[in-house]
C-alpha cells in the first residue's frame, strides 16, 4: 500500500520562502513520477511541479524561477523549495505519485496521478 505524507509548509509573508517535503512508503516503481499540486477552496487542484524518474523537473509557468522540486530516491522523499512567495501561492499543497505502466508518461495531468498525500497548508500573506 502506497502512503504519501507531507510535512513543512506554514505561513509566511509575501516574498518569503517555505519548503514542503513528502515521504513515500510502499512506492517502489523504478520509473517513478512524482509531483506537487495545490488547491484553494472552490477551485480545482492545479499543477505546481513534477519530477520524473531520471530527475527531470517540469514547472507550471506560474512558479518557474521561484520553486524548485527535487527528490531523494534513497529516502523515498520529494521536496519543494518555494521562494519569492506570492499571495496567489496560497493553498493546500499535495504530494502525488503515478504508477508506472507499459508506457511511461510523466506529465502534469492531475487525473493521471494514482496516489495522493493528505495535503499541507501554505499561507502567504500580503
Amino acid at each position: 500500500q502506497v502512503r504519501l505524507v507531507e510535512s513543512g509548509g506554514g505561513s509566511v509573508q509575501a516574498g518569503g520562502s517555505l519548503n514542503v517535503s513528502c515521504v513515500a512508503s510502499g512506492y517502489t516503481d523504478r520509473r517513478s513520477c512524482m509531483g506537487w499540486f495545490r488547491q484553494t477552496p472552490g477551485k480545482e487542484r492545479d499543477r505546481v511541479a513534477i519530477i520524473d524518474w531520471i530527475g527531470n523537473p517540469t514547472y507550471a509557468d506560474s512558479v518557474k524561477g521561484r520553486f524548485a522540486i527535487s527528490q531523494d530516491k534513497a529516502k523515498n522523499a520529494l521536496y519543494l523549495q518555494m521562494s519569492s512567495l506570492k499571495p496567489e501561492d496560497n493553498g493546500m499543497y499535495y504530494c502525488a505519485a503515478k504508477k508506472d505502466g507499459v508506457w511511461y508518461v510523466c506529465d502534469m495531468d492531475v487525473a493521471r496521478y494514482d496516489y495522493w498525500g493528505q495535503g499541507i497548508q501554505v499561507t502567504v500573506s500580503s
